[in-house]
Order: structure tokens, then sequence, then C-alpha cells
């Protein structure tokens, strides 16, 4: 045989490979197929492969993990999911107790308290305290069998019972107030004679508190979840006297219920006990205020920054750090991404000593799918789809400082192992997955793994999750072959860091109840109708940019009928506007009792109030060319400054009419024009200013606002 021919060298090399047991798993390299191993299991093959494959698996799953330090942090179900299964959904009380808390027994959670939606929101109206809706949901997830069984001293059967009892009463929802504990016990259907005797109690003070204490009888007014009251009323057991809760009362009530839970001492932990709320910043300029408006605002324009506004100095509790210190796994949950992680890493000090602590494990956990408002744009780049390196770079342009030092891997969902048939009813679903660019991030310096950490139940379902125990399994693996994982890389990231800022705090160093009650104070001052005080009161909370000083030229609000409705809608079909003489806002009733219109209704009218009596008087002059119609002049004369009633001082007011395409008079600083050719139409400056104002505040107006600044009539074609 001639063994010069290229099929006799590539015989050669067949006979000469050597097959490893290793090489019958999936995955690109050690580590990914050593989770493959601990996951699935052994693979059919040979006896002796089968013989070493499974002492490597029982050496990995012997390794003990029950005195190693994990710290989580996250916010809302992704960080709540990977603890220990996301406690808000109905089938939790199945598996209360498995995912990261069942594999490290030690794990503390870290949690973002810049959530302003929903039961959170309206606890905030009221109390002057962080936001504890994904506290609450965190601290249900971190409840442990060890820790319920020895504490009240119940069989694991007992113990679910239990889980399942604290299921359902933290997750009960009323609109309207209960009257009675009994009847709030009614409400979510509990049975108190499944707990124990002295947990019972504790819940029952608790629920008693809610009814005796006055400031938190006031917030049961509003609709609320039951288990942020609770957790609420557990800060308040621990205030001095009648004063607001501080640092100690909130640590101090969170580590009692969680403990009364069956949560381990300081197993969750708020990131700040400074209340504070999230600025988002997107690439066309716009910045608003309010977490809620991420996902609802629909921009149409990538997020470039987001950071936390703080109602004071913030502070960071001494349990944090000292977590962080001792971690000897620190992990970054799934979730949204400018929503969970950023806004707990711009708080002054965490950074710094997650990156101080050099020798635990440091991974991100990465983000499934793509999400609206959030990660469905790329910054610098909209029209292509978001990838695993752009969730890179959005931390390294937002935390202080980059993500040098903050992890090194990251723990990705293997999109092979998910049915195509189930992502693309995904993609009908407009939900897409975000996909990794292997060869960008590993040029970055991290190292991504893939694993099939999905959730096998949801996927017989056809839907795709984050497993708490296949997750808690990857985990394990990379801490026990942390020192066979691939060396680590130098950090090479395109484009620069945040440098460290300066601490944002609201200038009147105010929390959001105390912001609620000055913007209710200024609308009692306003001749309006209760309907109208309510909405009022509604979108002033919705909306954080809108100042007290925006009410200050209003004194009146009026709804008026359609057949009473005389403004002429010749140039546009704005249905509210704001009267400068005696300064009434009115609206068009049927307007206002459409509730898809009615915000936009009244957001209008405050835009423009901010002009004031800006406008002396206004008038249209016909424009002629040799005797023959051109257009139409429209002449704008400005009050004097001294007897203006103007948000905006002198040089503002004119910079925002020149923006608007009116042209100042070379010989009267008063008087602003505007040509208008044919039988075209224009939008008035302050008209434009409601408009704008409303656009700015919420993006869901747009598709009204840019209808109505086509703003005339044009002839008909």
């Amino acid at each position: 045989m001639n063994l010069h021919t290229p099929l006799a060298q590539s015989l050669a090399k067949v006979q000469d490979a050597r097959f490893q047991p290793l090489d019958l798993l999936a995955g690109r390299n050690v580590v990914e197929k050593l989770i493959e191993l601990l996951l699935s299991g052994v693979p059919d093959c040979p006896a002796q492969m089968i013989s070493l494959l499974t002492e490597a698996r029982q050496e990995l799953e012997a390794v003990d993990t029950s005195q190693v330090k994990v710290v989580v942090f996250g916010g809302g179900s992704g960080l709540s999911n990977i603890l220990g299964g996301d406690s808000r959904h109905d089938n939790w009380p199945e598996n209360p107790f498995l995912g990261l808390k069942a594999v490290f027994p030690q794990t503390k959670a870290i949690v973002c308290v810049t959530d302003d939606g929903g039961s959170t929101g309206e606890l905030l109206k009221d109390l002057p305290l962080i936001s504890l809706g994904d506290i609450r949901h965190v601290l249900l997830s971190s409840i442990q069998l060890e820790n319920l069984a020895s504490r009240y001293l119940l069989s694991e059967n007992k113990a679910r019972q239990v889980a399942a009892f604290l299921h359902a009463m933290f997750n009960f929802r009323y609109e309207l107030p209960p009257r009675s504990v009994e009847e709030m016990l009614k409400g979510c259907s509990c049975d108190p004679s499944v707990l124990p005797i002295s947990l019972a109690s504790s819940l029952s003070d608790l629920m008693e508190l809610l009814f005796r204490d006055e400031d938190l009888c006031q917030a049961m007014q509003r609709p609320h979840c039951l288990g942020n009251l609770l957790l609420a009323a557990a800060i308040y057991r621990f205030r001095q006297g009648d004063e607001v809760p501080g640092a100690e009362a909130i640590i101090q009530g969170i580590d009692w219920l969680g403990e009364a839970l069956g949560a381990g001492p300081h197993s969750v932990l708020p990131c700040t006990v400074t209340p504070a709320h999230l600025n988002i910043l997107y690439a066309n300029g716009v910045l608003v205020a309010g977490e809620s408006k991420s996902a609802g605002g629909h921009r149409n324009s990538p997020i470039k920054r987001v950071f936390v506004e703080f109602a004071d100095v913030p502070q960071v509790p001494d349990q944090v750090l000292t977590a962080i210190a001792e971690a000897d796994i620190v992990l970054f949950a799934p979730g949204s991404l400018y929503t969970s992680i950023i806004p707990i890493l711009q708080v002054p000090g965490i950074v710094e000593a997650v990156r101080a602590n050099q020798k635990a494990l440091k991974v991100l956990v990465a983000n499934l799918w793509i999400q609206k408002g959030e990660t469905d744009l790329v910054w610098g780049d909209p029209h292509r789809r978001f990838h695993v390196s752009d969730l890179v770079k959005a931390y390294n342009r937002n935390i202080p400082g980059g993500v040098n030092g903050l992890f090194s891997q990251i723990l990705l969902l293997a999109l092979r192992d998910i049915p195509g048939s189930i992502l693309q009813n995904y993609a009908l679903e407009d939900k897409m997955p975000i996909l990794l660019d292997r060869g960008e991030v590993w040029g970055m310096g991290f190292q991504p793994i893939e694993a099939k950490i999905y959730s096998k139940y949801l996927l017989n379902n056809r839907k795709v999750q984050h497993g708490p125990r296949p997750l808690a399994q990857a985990v394990k693996a990379l801490y026990a072959l942390r020192d066979v994982a691939e060396p680590e890389k130098t950090l090479k990231i395109s484009g620069s860091p945040t440098a460290p800022m300066p601490i944002t705090i609201n200038p009147a160093k105010q929390t959001p109840s105390q912001r609620f009650t000055e913007m209710i104070k200024r609308l009692e001052r306003i001749d309006m109708p209760g309907s109208v005080r309510t909405a009022m009161q509604d979108a002033l909370w919705n909306h954080w940019d809108i100042l007290p000083a925006h009410l200050c030229n209003i004194k009146k609000v009026e709804l008026v009928n359609v057949d009473n409705w005389h403004r002429c809608q010749q140039w546009d079909k704005v249905y509210s506007f704001f009267e400068p003489e005696g300064g009434v806002v009115k609206i068009r009733s049927d307007i206002f009792y459409d509730t898809r219109r009615r915000e936009m209704a009244l957001l209008v009218p405050l835009g423009q109030a901010l002009l004031g009596n800006y406008a002396s008087h206004k008038e249209l002059v016909p424009v002629e060319v040799d005797g023959h119609p051109a257009g139409k002049l429209y002449r704008l004369h400005l009050r004097p400054v001294s007897q203006r009633n103007c948000f905006f001082d002198e040089q503002q007011l004119a910079y925002y009419l020149q923006l608007v395409r009116m042209v100042p008079a070379a010989d009267n600083e008063l008087l602003y024009t505007r040509l208008a050719n044919g039988d075209e139409g224009f939008t008035p400056p302050g008209l434009l200013m409601g408009l704008t104002y409303a656009w700015y505040l919420d993006n869901r107006h747009a598709a009204h606002i840019e209808y109505k600044m086509s703003i005339s009539l044009l002839p008909g074609s």
C-alpha cells in the first residue's frame, strides 16, 4: 500500500487518534463537558468509559458546598427564580426548596430597590421606605427546608404545607381594603391551622399592626399585595416611636421576617436603605425618571445610560459589604439589564467591594430573552439584534469603572438544546433570544460557558426559562472546577468604562412619598372636579419628571361638555388647552372620560401652562405677492418680562421660540414671526410646547402627538 496517498495518510491519523471519555459529552471545553456530565448523567458508552465518567460525576456531586458563601445580585423574578424558584408562580409550592439555596445554604441575596410599579409603587406613595416588592419576592424564594424544619420541629411534608400557606398569603392581592385580620385571611384563602403556633403568632402580630399603626393603616387603603404590607409592618415594628424607619429598622425588619419564614440570617439584603429611583437616558437625548418607564416607554431609541437618583446620601448596610468581602462565589443573576444589576452597582461602595474580593469565583448569568424597551435596540447600532457582547458593553458603559474585576465567566443557556419549534413559537410572539457571539465575547477577555440550565418542567410545557436546580448544579460545577477553568485573559473591551460619577441626590432630598404629598398639596390649591383631581394625582405619580413648580400657573381645571366646546379646530384636533387668562385648563369632557386619551388630555395643557401668559396677543396676517395670496404671517407679541407669568426665564423662552422656528424681529425684542406658505398651517408655540411636553413624559402618546403635530388640516388631494 502506498503510504503517501491522501487516503493512507487519513487512515493513519484515524488509527493514531485517541478517544477520551469526555469526547462523548457535549461542550466545547472541559468545564462545559463536566457541567453536562453533572446535569445529564453518563451517556451510553463502553463499560470502561462508563466507570470513568461515573467516578468523575460522583466526585463532582460529593463536593461539599454547605459552607461555601455565595452572594447573588439582582432584582425581581430573575433573582427569585435562581435562588429557589419564582415564588410568584402558582406552581412554586410544588417544589419550594430547590435552587441555589439548596446547594449553597450560605447564600445571601442583595436586592435592587428602584422598583416603582404595582403594589410597590402604591406603598411608596404613603411610606418613606425603599421599594419592597422585590425584597418580598426574594424573601419567599429564600425559605429553606432545613431552617423551617429545625426552627419549628416540622416534617418535610408539614414544611411544604407551611410554604404553600406562605405562598398564598404573601401573593394575595386585594382591590378593596380588608376591614379586619379575619377578612384578610379569608380573602387569601389561608388556613392558619397549618402554621406552627409561633409563626402564626408572628404573622398575626404584623397583620394587627397594619390596622393599629396610623401610617400603615393609611397605606392599606390602596390596592396591595399582602406580602408587601407584611414586610412594611415588620420594618415599622422596629422603628423608634413615631419616627421614620431608619436604616436599622429596615435591616432588622427584613431579617426578623426572613428568619420567621425560614430563610437564613441576613439571607436577603437591600443594596441600600436610602430610597432611590432610576433615571433613563435614551440615545435621542430624552431623560425620563422611573423604572417602570423602561418597559412601557416605547421610545424607539436605544438606552444609552441609566443612573440612580437617591433621596439623600446613600447608605449601604454593613451586612452587604461584609457579605461581599466574605463571599466565595459572586453571582450576577439574570434579569432586566438596566433595572436590576446596574442600579445595585451604582450604589457607592458596592462595586469597589466586589473588586476588592479577589478570591471569589465571579460569574455573570446571562439573560435569555430580548426585553422590550431595554434590549430590543442596540446602543450604537439600532438596526441589528442584541447579543451577549452587547450585554457586557452595557454593563461596562453604566457601571463606575466598567466591568473589570466584576466577573470573568458568563454562564448561558445552550440554545442548541432547545427545540427549534419552541423558539419559532416565541419568535411569532415577537420574543427573541439574546444570541451568543462567542468570538466577540472571548475576544473581550471573558469565558462563555453554555449549559442546559433550563427548566425541564417548563420546557415540557413549551416554555424556556432558567431552571433553579440545573443552574445551581452548574454553579457548583464551576466552583468545583475553578482551578481547571481556562486561564484568565486580559480584558479587551471596546469603549471606555464609566468613570466614577458624583452621587446624584434629589435636590429637595425628598422620598417618593414626600414628593407625592407635596404634589397633592399643590393640587389642593387648584379648583377642579374630584374625578379630575384623582386623574391628576395618578398622572403626577406616574411621571416623576413633573416638578411641583410646573403647576404654578394653573388655577382651575374645567370639563367642558361637547355641545359647549367652541374652541376653533381649524388648525388642530387637540381637545384640551390652557387658557392664560385666569389660568384655566379646559378639557372636553368626552375626551377626559375616555381612559385611553385622558392622560394626554391632562399633560398637553400642563405643558402649555409652562409658558403662562407669555403672549400679549397674536395675529395672523395675509401675505400677498404681486397681488396674489402667498400665505400667512403669524405674529407673536410677547408681554414685557415684568408682566410675564412664565416658568421660563427670558433667555430660555427666546431659545425655545427660535427652536420652534419663530423669527425674532430685528427692531422689536418682543415680536416673533413665522411665515406659512399658501394654505399650510403650523403648530403654534404654545400648542407645540404642550405636545412636546406630553411626548417627553411618555412616548406612548407619540401616535396621538405625531398625528396632531401635522396639526394643520391640509386640503384633501
